[in-house]
């Protein structure tokens, strides 16, 4: 897919998810939240980037752990979702985190600026995830650290037939590379490829659960990631793919609710040299 369109794609879904993307995802990747948080091990000053960070879940985390004399910059390519992250750091009170729109492939800030980079679940949208690396590694100061979470293996994540379903219904690919950066080691050699020093992977299999098949194709046809081509559907086609995307996942039914099969990756590196 042409990268223009792509991040076009990716910036209008996103802004059309915004809404719901909390409520329908944030307990479902708490657990790569959290050892994505873990593995950054902040200390307090510390200055911290948060790519693509959406409504800013993990930036408000990394703001509170580095504390007053820290500093947290969350960007996105969403307008939508900087403008809902701005509010809740607003209504929190949060004086050390910040929001930009920007995009991940060329970071406006200076060589070193930070301590830390961090991306939660979302260079698989990037279309060159390796320049977005090798942009976190050049904001990054000698000795930083960088922590990312993406989804592991297309076969280990039961949610992934959304996609070929949405493809039977439109020409245009969702993400054309979505699972490749869990494929085995992929993505720590990505990070080699971008001068890093790889610290630590950890592939962690987990479940989305949902309360019952709404719930399970509101997360991926409302707050996920084909919320463009959901919108752009008549009523019968939606009827369809929901239908398609709960007969999908069958298999995942825990009593009334379901427990969808899904897995994460993360890795942290370091910059060991200027």
């Amino acid at each position: 897919m042409d990268a223009k369109l792509q991040r076009r794609i990716q910036r209008y879904g996103w802004d059309l998810a915004v809404r719901d993307y909390e409520a329908l995802w944030q307990a479902q990747l708490s657990d790569a939240h959290t050892a994505l948080l873990q593995m950054a091990a902040f200390a307090p000053g510390d200055r911290v980037l948060d790519v693509a960070c959406g409504t800013g879940l993990i930036t408000f985390e990394a703001a509170r752990a580095v504390g007053p004399r820290g500093e947290v910059v969350g960007i996105d390519l969403s307008g939508a979702m900087v403008h809902a992250a701005q509010q809740r750091a607003e209504e929190q009170e949060l004086s050390n985190v910040a929001f930009a729109q920007m995009d991940a492939e060329a970071l406006h800030f200076p060589k070193g600026r930070f301590d830390t980079a961090l991306c939660a679940l979302g260079l698989m949208y990037v279309p060159d995830p390796l320049q977005s690396l090798r942009e976190m590694r050049r904001v990054l100061r000698p000795g930083g650290r960088i922590v990312l979470a993406v989804w592991g293996r297309r076969a280990h994540c039961g949610w992934a037939s959304v996609f070929p379903i949405v493809a039977d219904e439109v020409s245009s690919d969702v993400c054309p590379l979505f699972f490749d950066l869990g494929n085995a080691d992929a993505l720590t050699r990505l990070c080699a490829d971008a001068s890093f020093q790889i610290r630590e992977e950890r592939r962690i299999a987990t479940e989305l659960r949902y309360p019952d098949a709404e719930h399970a194709c509101n997360a991926m046809f409302i707050g996920g990631p084909v919320a463009l081509a959901w919108s752009r559907f008549d009523e019968p086609t939606r009827q369809r793919v929901r239908a398609a995307y709960a007969r999908s996942i069958e298999g995942a039914r825990s009593g009334c609710g379901y427990a969808i099969p899904a897995e994460f990756v993360v890795v942290s590196a370091e910059v060991t040299d200027e």
